[in-house]
């Protein structure tokens, strides 16, 4: 039981990482849409190219909250059988 526990709270310890670097990556792109006004269109090739990388880094910080979230069942499902 202890194993699963260590286990549990390893899962947990990520997923709070996951969060934090996902909202992280979400306070730069902010920053960086605030800067253009809003537009993309507004963006230097730099600042675009920049804001492709973290959207991208974001989309795979996503994913990887969302497989946690399943393994952790703490999905939406879980909580409206109740």
């Amino acid at each position: 039981m202890p194993a699963e526990k260590g286990d549990l709270l390893a899962q947990i310890q990520r997923y709070r990482q996951l969060v934090e670097a996902y909202e992280a990556l979400d306070g730069e792109i902010d920053e960086l849409v605030t800067a253009a006004r809003g537009n993309t269109d507004e963006m230097s090739a730099a600042d675009l190219r920049r804001y492709r990388q973290l959207a991208r880094q974001r989309n795979e910080l996503l994913n990887d909250m969302r497989q946690l979230e399943q393994d952790l069942d703490l999905t939406d499902d879980a909580t409206s059988a109740d």
